[in-house]
């Protein structure tokens, strides 16, 4: 689910309005969005009993710490995922060089 749909449910709550389908809706087209009906009808469902204003306040004491440290690591893991793809893709390009070479050895062998 995107987040344009959280912050639409969260401008209802601010706004003090109930978080139902057709203001989300509303809300969402308004900000030029064409809502999914069944992401709409699964966030409300999901926010139906919720205190609101108790996880805001959770999420604005919650130590933000170790947030930058897992940057480092998260950018590591993708150079080296990128770099296994780098290693493939050229193994497999390999593989079809000598396939063809093979191929061509065969016409005329």
């Amino acid at each position: 689910m995107g987040m344009e749909y959280i912050y639409a449910a969260l401008m209802l709550h601010e706004a003090g309005k109930k978080i139902e389908e057709d203001l989300l809706t509303q809300v969402l087209k308004a900000a030029g969005i064409e809502p999914d009906p069944a992401k709409v009808k699964q966030l409300v469902s999901s926010l139906s009993g919720v205190n609101i204003d108790e996880i805001i306040s959770q999420a604005t004491t919650m130590p933000v710490a170790a947030a930058p440290a897992a940057a480092p690591a998260a950018e590591e893991k993708a150079a080296e995922e990128k770099k296994e793809e780098e290693e493939e893709e050229k193994k497999k390009e390999e593989e079809e060089e000598e396939a063809a070479l093979a191929g061509l050895g065969a016409l005329f062998g």
